[in-house]
């Protein structure tokens, strides 16, 4: 799986203009699932974001967790994060997951995140969403499991 991290201040994402999902300080997640994940790799994912130390401590020093911190995380479905752009001009997303595997992934990656203790809302799977956030650094990591 791979996903888009982002710090936050807040986040939000609405589908035909209402509003489905938000957080304040925390993670804002772009998460795409790829041909040949599984379960195992959207627990690891989880488990990697929950702990990745990319938050403030007193010295100012990124030394923090998302579970460190108590903040949520907004996170929303992305398949262009599979984009191919190797050639052409136009980008391939051939290596992106089928969007049942996909969809039933991005749900256990969210469960899986969850269950760790952040407090968790989503986008909608497949939906024309507009995502709105303020990058807080800005601090944005790429990741892959």
């Amino acid at each position: 799986m791979r996903a888009l991290v982002q710090r936050v201040t807040h986040a939000r994402v609405e589908v035909a203009g209402a509003l489905i999902g938000q957080t304040g300080p925390g993670l804002m997640i772009l998460v795409c699932a790829m041909q040949g994940d599984g379960t195992a790799q959207a627990e690891a994912l989880a488990a990697k974001i929950a702990k990745l130390r990319i938050f403030k401590d007193d010295a100012g020093k990124m030394n923090r967790s998302l579970l460190d911190t108590g903040g949520g995380a907004l996170v929303v479905s992305q398949f262009t994060l599979a984009a191919d752009t190797r050639s052409g001009n136009r980008p391939g997303f051939s290596t992106a997951a089928p969007p049942d595997v996909g969809e039933r992934l991005y749900h256990h990656f969210a469960q899986a995140l969850a269950a760790l203790g952040p407090k968790v809302e989503t986008g909608k799977f497949g939906a024309d969403m507009a995502v709105s956030l303020t990058n807080d650094g800005p601090v944005t990591i790429w990741l892959e499991s």
